[in-house]
Parts: C-alpha cells; structure tokens; sequence
C-alpha cells in the first residue's frame, strides 16, 4: 500500500527558481547603525515564487539579490571607479535583515557619508529605494 501511495501522482510544491524562498526588510539610516539611530528609507521586499513588497523594483531587485549567493558584502563588489566623493564624515548605514536563500540573515554596512555609499552601491536595484 506504501508503494502505491508513492506512485499516486501527488505533486510536491517546489520553488518556481533555483534559490529558496528569501523575504527581506532593507533600511538607509543616517549614522553608525546605532539603535538609536532614525531610519531614513526602508523597503520590503519578497522573493519567493513572485518578485513583491513595498521596493520599487522588486523583480530587479530580487535578481541582484539571487546574485550575490547569500553573501551579501558582494553588493559592494562593483564601486563606480569615476564618482568622486568628498572625504567629510557624515555617516550612513545600510541594513538587510530576514531571511535570504532560505538562510537567516541580519547585515550591515556604514558608509562615510551618502555619496561613498552612491559609489560603492553604484546603482545596485537592492538600495534603489
């Protein structure tokens, strides 16, 4: 009977794309990270069988996600060599916290004013919110 049950047809759910299920909650925040600190932009975003949430571009965004393979230091792996930056201090912090690839996650990232961050980020759809 076990045999049979196996055989039956049943569908099993599986993940429209090769990477599991992600939901994500991003924020810009002036300063250091600090919990203090005021979030300044956040978006959510949605990765699991559709691209969704408050981002502005989920689908694209959900792609550059993908492509960073859960590490997410590999956002800042494409810096625009050309924008040039002032070298004040005016501290700015990202955040990605949930669940990325099926994986917890919680990252940060502070940069030292908002056009390093525009440099380093360099258009990535994940902080184009």
């Amino acid at each position: 009977m076990l045999c049979l049950a196996g055989a039956s047809g049943v569908a099993v759910a599986q993940p429209a794309s090769a990477h599991a299920p992600s939901s994500m909650v991003f924020t810009i925040t002036p300063g250091t990270g600090a919990p203090t600190d005021t979030v300044l932009r956040a978006a959510t975003l949605s990765c699991a069988y559709t691209a969704e949430g408050t981002h502005p571009d989920p689908r694209a965004a959900c792609d550059a996600l993908n492509a960073t393979d859960g590490e997410l230091n590999r956002l800042l792996a494409d810096p625009n060599p050309g924008q040039v930056c002032p070298t004040y201090f005016d501290p700015v912090t990202v955040t990605a916290d949930g669940v990325l690839l099926g994986r917890r996650v919680a990252w940060q990232h502070t940069f030292s004013n908002a056009c390093v961050m525009s440099a380093a980020l360099n258009g990535n759809p994940v902080y184009a919110f």
